[in-house]
C-alpha cells in the first residue's frame, strides 16, 4: 500500500487480514492532532487496485449504453434482486486507465470505441477502500459493435441501451443506484446532453 510522506502521520504497523479475493489490511498509525499531541488509531483498508469506468453515449439518438449484473454486496445489503444497472467498469490490472477502459468496454459490451475522454477521477469509498476510479466518456454507434459482450470468466453481464432521459428518471426512481453511474449520468446531463 503506497502512502505519501506526511510528517503528521506515522504508520506503526500493517497487518494483512485477508488476501483471498483482494487484500484487506489493518493499519496501526499515529496522527498528530492540531494541538501537537499524537493520537494512536487503527483502521482497516481494502485494496482491490484502481479502476476505470465509462459512459457510452449517442448524442443523435439520445441514448446511453449501460450494463446489468449481479452484485453480491448489494444483495446482502438489501438489494432484493442483487442486480445493478451500471456503467461499464473494471480494474486497471497492469494497464493504464485508458487501455483498461477500452479492454473492459470490449469485454463487457462488445463495442470497440474510438476517442475516449477522461473527465475526472475519484475515491469512491475513502473510509474503507483504497481504489481510485478513473471516469471516462465516449461516443458509440451500432457500427462499433464487434461482439456480444457479456464479460469474461464468471461474469454474466447484460448490455442495456437506454434513452438518456429514461436513465435520469431511473436515478430518481431508484432503478439506478450505483454511485459511479449516477456521477457519469449527472456529468452527461450537465456537459453532453445539455440543450
Amino acid at each position: 500500500m503506497n502512502a505519501r510522506v506526511n510528517p503528521d502521520i506515522d504508520i506503526v504497523k500493517t497487518e494483512v487480514l485477508s488476501d483471498n479475493w483482494y487484500v484487506l489490511r489493518k493499519v496501526h498509525y499515529r496522527m498528530r492532532k492540531p494541538d501537537g499531541t499524537w493520537a494512536e488509531r487503527t483502521r482497516e483498508a481494502y485494496d482491490r487496485g484502481n479502476g476505470a469506468t465509462i459512459l457510452l453515449y449517442d448524442l443523435q439518438r439520445r441514448t446511453v449504453l449501460l450494463t446489468r449484473q449481479f452484485r453480491l454486496p448489494t444483495y446482502v445489503n438489501g438489494n432484493a434482486s442483487g442486480m445493478l444497472l451500471e456503467t461499464c467498469a473494471g480494474l486497471l490490472d497492469a494497464d493504464n486507465p485508458e487501455d483498461a477502459i477500452r479492454r473492459e468496454t470490449r469485454e463487457e459490451t462488445g463495442y470497440e470505441i474510438g476517442a475516449v475522454r477522461k473527465v475526472f477521477e475519484a475515491y469512491m469509498s475513502p473510509g474503507s477502500v483504497t481504489e481510485i476510479l478513473h471516469f471516462f466518456v465516449a461516443e458509440y454507434s451500432a457500427a462499433a459493435r464487434v461482439g456480444d459482450g457479456g464479460g469474461v470468466d464468471d461474469e454474466d453481464i447484460e448490455v442495456v441501451e437506454m434513452d438518456f432521459d429514461a436513465a435520469l428518471a431511473a436515478i430518481r426512481s431508484g432503478a439506478i443506484r450505483d454511485g459511479k453511474t449516477i456521477m457519469l449520468l449527472q456529468y452527461a446531463a450537465l456537459h453532453l446532453f445539455a440543450a
